[in-house]
């Protein structure tokens, strides 16, 4: 079965460019462009994983997953925090939140799919 990923961003180019590489590896991919959307989305589309970025106006990632973590239907949804903030701090915060990884921009294609890869093996056990 086809694994479903839900990207969040409100960087066009990062969601197009995330729709394609993801749908070429077999994976389905939902995108949306703001947190309102994005929890939305979660609801109708129950992913296998959110791919979330942080820094996204109106709703920030911090926000949407915390609304994700406390919502029944979408508590459960591994999400995995993307940003260009890096410091150590904001990582802590994410694995805190409830993120189950952070991967921090520019990510490399291969980086990316690995930590996918990694957190399907790991929803399998």
């Amino acid at each position: 079965m086809r694994k479903k990923i839900l990207v969040v961003d409100d960087e066009d180019d990062i969601l197009n460019f995330l729709e394609l590489v993801l749908g070429e590896k077999g994976f389905d991919v939902v995108t949306a462009s703001g947190g309102q959307e994005a929890l939305t989305k979660a609801q109708l589309e129950h992913p296998d994983l959110v791919l979330l970025d942080i820094m996204m106006p109106q709703m920030d990632g911090w926000e949407v997953l915390k609304l994700l973590r406390v919502d029944e239907e979408t508590a459960e949804i591994p999400v995995a925090m993307l940003s260009a903030r890096t410091e150590a701090r904001d990582r802590v915060q994410g694995l805190q939140e409830g993120a189950i990884d952070y991967i921090c921009k520019p990510f490399s294609l291969q980086e990316l799919l690995g930590k996918i890869e990694a957190i399907f093996q790991n929803a399998a056990r």
